[in-house]
């Protein structure tokens, strides 16, 4: 049997990419949540958020993207996974969406949401069902970062 395909970036063999993606899908989902919100209430607040979660993911993506890019570069069994790239691609652009929408809104200084803003926000959300998917694809299907050797070791 051969050994599963690991991760490089990882504390105490732990891998690091799956441990932030949560907050990245969390802020760019929330952002949307708002975006919804002020389009209902028309309350700035909503906005203001909307800039501030898209901010923070924005950040977040860039950490784990780079947790993501050190186990692909470190690791020829992930490179050769087409689901490792759809998963890159797929995130990537979600990344590049989101950024215009911050640029987009960051360089507007009107509190609010324009149609186009709104729509780049759910698409990020569409973007990252199926890169989350596929990220679960490499994990349960191609058993990337999983440790079969329970010892401590792996």
């Amino acid at each position: 049997m051969e050994p599963n395909p690991r991760s490089t970036a990882k504390i105490a063999g732990h891998p690091i990419h799956p441990m932030l993606v949560p907050f990245p899908i969390a802020f760019f989902v929330g952002t949307f949540a708002s975006d919804l919100a002020h389009l209902k209430t028309g309350s700035d607040f909503w906005v203001t958020a909307s800039l501030w979660l898209l901010g923070a993911g924005l950040a977040m993506a860039a950490l784990a993207a780079l947790a993501g890019l050190t186990d692909v570069l470190g690791s020829a069994a992930i490179r050769q996974i087409k689901d490792a790239w759809l998963h890159a691609i797929g995130n990537v652009t979600a990344v590049v969406f989101a950024l215009v929408n911050f640029i987009l809104r960051y360089r507007g200084g009107v509190p609010t949401v324009s149609t186009l803003e709104l729509v780049l926000s759910g698409l990020v959300v569409l973007i990252l069902l199926f890169t989350g998917w596929k990220g679960w694809e490499l994990v349960y299907r191609h058993r990337v970062g999983v440790a079969d050797d329970l010892s401590g070791q792996g």
